[in-house]
């Protein structure tokens, strides 16, 4: 069974997507290589990678679908909704799923739906 290592996140603001994870996810800086790379802290000592782009590298297509989808509590939930919302950034949502975009237009989720399987 895999668990989650890392998420590498390619950009060419590494400061603002930082900015971006570190304040809006509260996330701590678990390794600084700036200004290639920071590596943020996620639970069970997985992180969230924040890398330089190379200048050839596409950008985030317009409207993607692609995902990264966070799991928080749900009064952590709502109270981020709160805040998306003050900010204008609330893209949807669903009864357990927050939806927005980071600054280079990748879509996020902030979700507290329950995984685990319901008894049988």
């Amino acid at each position: 069974m895999a668990a989650l290592h890392h998420l590498a996140l390619r950009t060419h603001d590494v400061e603002r997507l930082l900015a971006f994870y570190r304040d809006w996810l509260e996330l701590s800086i678990a390794r600084d290589k700036r200004p290639a790379s920071v590596w943020l802290a996620l639970e069970h000592d997985a992180v969230l990678m924040i890398e330089r782009a190379e200048s050839d590298e596409p950008a985030i297509a317009q409207g993607s679908r692609e995902l990264v989808a966070l799991a928080v509590t749900p009064a952590d939930r709502r109270c981020a909704r709160e805040r998306l919302l003050a900010a204008g950034m609330l893209e949807a949502e669903t009864e357990h799923t927050l939806y927005f975009r980071d600054p280079d237009g990748r879509r996020v989720a902030l979700s507290s739906y329950p995984l685990a399987a319901p008894p049988a």
